[in-house]
């Protein structure tokens, strides 16, 4: 990850940050290296200017300069109202006078954007795992800011192996995470994500847990062969249907066997409430690229894999 171009927010409070922020001089330095720096937005007005505080000194970005579009696309309102009352990051492209002296900056976010794609986000490979930041979520995936407000999509069947019925049941709006990037930016600038792949494979999700304990899940489905509850975020178990059993309910479950060449971790439910779940904390491998991630066990008969690269 490069941090001239990490999500937004990040840089807010960092110390260069804060060095340019803290004087005019600064300012001026910042414009004169091209540097990306952020400030709050606080407010919209009804051109769709951006009002933001920078340091001592007020300034704004322009409609025009809001926000960066491949191939000259228009750029949507949303995009440019969703971001009051948050970081903000852009590149200073002009200083100007109020009529009480007092100087004001002219902003451009479209130009920190179109450096963060042009020097970063078109350099990605599939493969790589990067940083980012969930900013929403919706029936079908999250949107994550990748780098100076670009966004994209982590589709839900991608968050990890084990079923949920919302993204909000594995994430916040707001959270850094960490994600592999699925597909390289086509022509409108768009790159897809995956999540799965940094969360342990079967075995190594199964070995936290052996025959005959009782354990903590969480249920995620309920079919008409079973009921499917999640005991780690890549790895779930079925245990026979209870009519009191309602989806999104903590469990109690006694594992009954645990059969790696199948995959099946065999459950039943001793106890259930409605004790709400909390979003886990993901302890991600310290790696920067997957070529090829097995999920299950070598000489399983189903294959959950996923391949960034040809093997030979």
């Amino acid at each position: 990850m490069n941090p001239e171009y990490s999500y937004e927010g990040k840089r807010l409070k960092s110390d260069k940050n804060r060095r340019y922020l803290q004087s005019l001089e600064g300012l001026e330095a910042a414009m004169d290296s091209g540097a990306i720096i952020e400030g709050v937005s606080y407010l919209c007005d009804h051109d769709r200017h951006l009002h933001i505080k920078i340091g001592d000194f007020d300034g704004i970005i322009p409609k025009n300069e809001c926000v960066y579009t491949a191939n000259g696309l228009p750029e949507k309102d949303i995009a440019i109202i969703s971001r009051v009352g948050k970081p903000i990051c852009f590149k200073i492209i002009g200083i100007d006078r109020k009529s009480d002296g007092e100087p004001y900056i002219i902003c451009s976010r479209r130009d920190a954007q179109r450096d963060c794609m042009r020097d970063y986000i078109s350099r990605l490979s599939t493969g790589d795992v990067i940083e980012a930041k969930i900013t929403r979520l919706d029936p079908f995936g999250a949107f994550c800011d990748i780098g100076c407000g670009i966004i994209s999509l982590l589709p839900i069947d991608c968050m990890s192996v084990s079923r949920i019925s919302h993204p909000r049941d594995r994430f916040r709006n707001g959270q850094v995470i960490k994600a592999v990037v699925k597909s390289t930016a086509d022509e409108f600038g768009r790159i897809t994500l995956t999540h799965r792949e940094l969360l342990g494979t079967w075995e190594e999700n199964a070995a936290k847990f052996t025959s005959g304990q009782t354990a903590a899940g969480i249920v995620r489905s309920i079919e008409d062969y079973g009921v499917f509850i999640e005991l780690a975020p890549n790895l779930a178990g079925l245990a026979e249907i209870r009519p009191d059993v309602q989806v999104g309910q903590s469990a109690a479950v006694f594992i009954k066997n645990i059969i790696p060449d199948r995959m099946k971790v065999k459950l039943a439910i001793i106890d259930c409430s409605d004790r709400e779940s909390s979003i886990p904390d993901y302890d991600y491998p310290d790696i920067d690229h997957i070529d090829r991630w097995q999920y299950s066990p070598n000489g399983c008969e189903k294959v959950i894999e996923s391949v960034f690269v040809d093997i030979d």
